[in-house]
């Protein structure tokens, strides 16, 4: 649980409005006008708040709704608002601090707001921290979905907006890039696990969906070779060839505008043959609907889509083992 006594500034206020139910113009118009809270900023202006101030308003936010003038209690202390609100209400003090932290996709907004403030300020200490911290108290998949994944968004939003520079998405992706042995599933793998393929098509430098989706693939018990990024289609399927994998899946980031996808996606297809699946997903693969949907791959929309597409392959892959006579 957030404890209301920390100082920290660490929320942006699109977090401080969900945890205390105050839209977010009404927070900035009580901090204006009667000094309800006092965020501090940070170097490029955003507000950021603590946790007491979630629990101020909060309790300022309660208190209005029962009918207390806001010009006459925003600036009582926390205490007297806990009283003031336990009085006439019968809520107890406790019922009162910010939600508990055990709230997976509030807890993960909390630390995306974090974790982007530290690439803000540059700071690869903190951003890793906070990247470490994530995943012990979210767990793997809730970090890569929740998390990761919104929050690569957003650097590439102010990237592009020019809040960001190229430098300040690079030092997040190296530093994803040196936890993947925490995100990593560490458990024996059985050998007769479905086994895959990962990687990039030629052309698309950018690696780190093709990593996530690896790794998300070893969580569900698939044996999982990556290759990196970069990679044409001949060895691709040489790769398969030589694991025996059922399935390939590449992560397609960037619309490179040219032919050269179309043409590696049609060529793979054909090197792979029926019996292994091609899956395909990332954030530009649906430039490249026409394609995916003439050769038949597999088009990843989700997560959750992914993890489905998982398991139906693996039973797949086990009935044909049986089938076969192989004992799993």
């Amino acid at each position: 649980m957030i404890n209301p006594n920390d100082d920290s500034a660490q929320y942006l206020i699109s977090t401080v409005s969900k945890r205390s139910g105050v839209k977010s113009d009404l927070v900035r118009a009580w901090e204006r006008r009667y000094q309800a809270v006092t965020p501090t900023r940070t170097s490029g202006g955003h507000r950021v708040y603590t946790a007491q101030d979630i629990a101020r308003l909060k309790l300022l936010n309660q208190a209005t709704n029962i009918g207390h003038s806001i010009s006459q209690i925003a600036r009582l202390p926390i205490e007297d608002l806990k009283q003031l609100v336990k009085d006439e209400t019968g809520l107890s003090v406790q019922s009162l601090a910010p939600a508990p932290a055990g709230d997976r996709l509030y807890l993960a907004e909390e630390y995306i707001d974090k974790c982007y403030l530290a690439v803000l300020a540059f700071d690869a200490n903190v951003l890793e921290a906070h990247f470490e911290h994530a995943i012990v108290e979210l767990g793997s998949e809730a970090f890569i979905e929740h998390l990761l994944t919104p929050l690569l968004t957003k650097i590439g939003e102010r990237w592009r907006s020019g809040e960001l520079r190229p430098v300040h998405e690079h030092m997040a992706s190296s530093i994803i890039r040196s936890l993947t042995y925490i995100l990593r599933n560490n458990n024996p793998i059985s050998a007769h696990a479905p086994r895959m393929i990962v990687s990039t098509p030629i052309g698309q430098l950018h690696e780190l969906g093709a990593l996530l989706a690896a790794i998300i693939a070893e969580l569900k018990a698939w044996k999982v070779t990556y290759l990196g990024a970069n990679l044409p289609a001949e060895e691709i399927a040489a790769a398969v060839k030589f694991t025996n994998a059922r399935a390939v899946t590449l992560s397609i980031s960037f619309n490179a505008d040219d032919l050269t996808i179309p043409k590696e996606i049609r060529r793979l297809k054909k090197l792979l043959g029926q019996n292994v699946a091609l899956i395909v997903g990332g954030r530009a693969a649906a430039h490249y609907k026409a394609v995916l949907d003439e050769v038949g791959v597999l088009n990843i929309q989700s997560y959750d889509h992914f993890r489905t597409v998982l398991d139906e392959l693996a039973v797949d892959a086990y009935s044909g083992r049986e089938t076969a006579g192989e004992t799993v």
